[in-house]
């Protein structure tokens, strides 16, 4: 199957009520925010979540939890041992959705280290792949999402049904705990596709296709404790096709033509230049 020869640039608009999109370790899980006290959901996240989508609608993803192989690693070697990096490159692309869209650094030792005199020597045992270096740059760019307006954040201090320590007479420290949520808020966030690097991955029209009927059920079975379901939705979706690799316009400018409002309304303003179509999506 051919890599895809038009460039794209997509937005996706979607809601936030009395949920936390994105907590942040490093700050006890408070939903992500910048500077100016805008929320934010990082392009990790977001990521996240689209293969999370494409595994369940049967596609192959390498970056996922699955008990046949208990990491990466394993998972890594158990199709690619004997091959070269150039094989590897093609094998991976060809076989995971996710690394010929995303990329990926494929980064491992070898599978054994066999100590010799005072030093080490990684030596691989048979059962898996050499040591690789190997890194796959996607076409397929995810920007954070960032909310139009300041997000309130609220913050509930919680006990936990039972006590972790002691006799269970008394509540100890760890019975009390805090949840966070952003009251309401409206994010977006963009991203594009680029041909030159589809070229190298293999990411076909067909792959930009199942993207495109991915990002509408970004939150589909993605509720938790902490973003219940309903809390999260994907308002809009705005898929923008050039006639060429190289666009008709910077991803810059196409990106700013979409204003949204803080009450989640917006307008494209479609640039007169030939050669791009706008292609407007209503969320799941």
């Amino acid at each position: 199957m051919s890599s895809i020869q038009n460039k794209v640039d997509f937005a996706v608009i979607f809601t936030v009520a009395n949920a936390n999109p994105n907590g942040d370790p490093l700050n006890g899980n408070r939903p992500r925010t910048v500077y100016s006290g805008q929320g934010e959901v990082s392009d990790v996240c977001l990521k996240r979540k689209i293969r999370d989508r494409l595994a369940e609608s049967k596609q192959s993803v390498f970056v996922l939890a699955d008990p046949e192989f208990p990491s990466l690693q394993k998972r890594f070697e158990g199709m690619m041992k004997g091959k070269n990096e150039d094989e590897i490159f093609k094998v991976a692309c060809d076989a995971w959705f996710d690394v010929r869209a995303f990329g990926q650094v494929f980064a491992f030792k070898a599978s054994k280290k066999a100590a010799k005199g005072k030093g080490t020597e990684e030596t691989d045992d048979g059962n898996g792949a050499d040591a690789v270096s190997i890194g796959v740059r996607g076409p397929v760019t995810v920007q954070s999402a960032i909310s139009i307006e300041p997000v309130d954040v609220i913050s509930t201090q919680i006990t936990k049904s039972v006590s972790g320590e002691g006799d269970g007479k008394k509540k100890s420290s760890d019975t009390m705990g805090m949840k966070h949520r952003v009251e309401k808020g409206v994010y977006v966030f963009f991203g594009s596709i680029n041909p030159q690097l589809a070229e190298k991955t293999g990411f076909s029209a067909e792959d930009a296709k199942v993207l495109k009927g991915i990002l509408p059920k970004l939150f589909q079975n993605d509720s938790s404790s902490a973003r219940p379901d309903g809390t999260m939705a994907v308002s809009k979706v705005i898929w923008f096709e050039h006639n060429c690799k190289n666009g008709v316009l910077s991803s810059a400018r196409v990106h700013r033509s979409v204003k949204v409002n803080p009450d989640g309304s917006y307008t494209v303003e479609k640039p007169t230049v030939a050669g791009l179509s706008v292609e407007e999506i209503d969320g799941f």
